[in-house]
């Protein structure tokens, strides 16, 4: 996936600045920065539900948004995307068939996400990191090859947080691409490479070890907060060029 000069607008609001990035493929990537930094106006974009402004983004190789791209992509957004009156197994069924695929799929989507103990059991009835589960495993029931995650361990316990993870990491190890996004700094480390954003803007694509020393810091919360104050303070003045001033 490869972005270019990506600008995206909203009326006369800008909201992604002329990002330049690549995700590698079957890599965890991660996509971090405060709310309102864009992470969901680009995940949008890759998936084909946002409209880019100006600049060029391809997404498996295809303009991102592409009729073809439908059954390639997998996206679990914030808010759980399922149907609550209905069971576990009916929600993931029902996704499954609108990829032309059947009862085998789902349970296996199920089990990828280890709610098979409750596949008949009414999703309303489930707890918050449940309903997570199931959102991921619509998500995963087409054997996307680009997995887009909006958050997807908020609010979630750190034994579920830890759970996810490791699944990720299986998925990824597979072959499966992952976007995965947060605001929490601490899950950088299950990435791979990672994208800084900041206020719309792509602050840095690095590694979490470049994160660190480049941040000063193995704490990654205080390594990014280091970099956005370099970031907002601006280049050291040059020397040389406030000599030739005076």
């Amino acid at each position: 996936m490869q972005g270019f000069g990506l600008h995206i607008s909203r009326g006369r609001t800008k909201i992604l600045r002329g990002l330049d990035f690549t995700v590698e493929t079957g890599r965890i990537t991660g996509l971090l920065g405060p709310s309102g930094s864009g992470k969901t106006t680009l995940m949008r974009a890759i998936v084909g539900a946002q409209k880019v402004s100006e600049g060029s983004l391809r997404v498996l190789g295809r303009p991102a948004g592409e009729r073809t791209l439908r059954h390639a992509i997998g996206y679990m957004a914030q808010a759980p995307g399922v149907y609550t009156d209905i069971s576990v197994e009916a929600n993931v069924r029902y996704f499954a068939a609108v990829y032309g695929l059947g009862r085998a799929d789902a349970a296996a989507a199920i089990a990828a996400v280890g709610l098979e103990p409750f596949a008949r059991r009414r999703t309303a009835d489930l707890s918050g990191g449940q309903l997570s589960r199931v959102s991921l495993a619509c998500a995963l029931v087409s054997h996307p090859k680009l997995l887009v995650l909006d958050e997807p361990t908020v609010g979630l316990d750190p034994v579920l947080r830890a759970d996810l993870w490791e699944r990720f990491a299986a998925m990824a190890q597979a072959g499966t691409t992952l976007l995965v996004s947060s605001h929490v700094m601490e899950e950088a480390s299950h990435c791979s490479s990672l994208l800084l954003l900041r206020n719309g803007q792509l602050l840095a694509r690095l590694t979490p070890a470049e994160l660190a020393e480049r941040g000063g810091s193995t704490d990654l919360e205080q390594a990014f907060l280091s970099i956005i104050r370099t970031a907002e303070s601006g280049p050291e003045p040059d020397p040389a060029a406030k000599a030739k001033e005076t």
